[in-house]
């Protein structure tokens, strides 16, 4: 997992309890148990992106999950009070997103606690639906 020099803030907790993760667009639901969480190599440890990345989800993250872009921006459309409020850096990072609403969040530092299930949607122009090799 990388981490941003520039940030001093802590981590968010991790989840304390099991919840489901639904993707509005697609009606996909990912389980997520504290106990067993995927390994975080971009993005905070449980946060939104790590749990996406590990569900085969392809989602934009441009600077590697370390807060220095928005382009993992999503929106949080239930369950949003369960991740901690956003750290300045990211509300500054989130300026930069297109369509930003109230539920935006950038899925690197999202990390919901698990205290209520969450159900997210990915903006179309943060899906990859076919992933190209060159």
């Amino acid at each position: 997992m990388g981490r941003n020099p520039y940030i001093d803030a802590p981590p968010p907790p991790l989840p304390t309890k099991a919840y489901s993760l639904t993707i509005a667009n697609n009606g996909q639901v990912i389980s997520v148990d504290p106990d067993d969480l995927p390994p975080a190599h971009d993005g905070h440890p449980g946060s939104l992106l790590t749990v996406l990345l590990a569900a085969g989800l392809d989602i934009d993250h441009a600077c590697g999950g370390v807060c220095a872009c928005s382009t993992c921006h999503v929106y949080v459309e239930s369950g949003f009070d369960s991740a901690p409020e956003p750290i300045d850096e990211e509300e500054d990072m989130l300026d930069n997103a297109p369509a930003l609403r109230d539920t935006s969040r950038l899925a690197c530092q999202c990390v919901p606690d698990g205290s209520v299930d969450v159900v997210i949607e990915l903006p179309s122009w943060n899906r990859n639906e076919v992933k190209e090799d060159h």
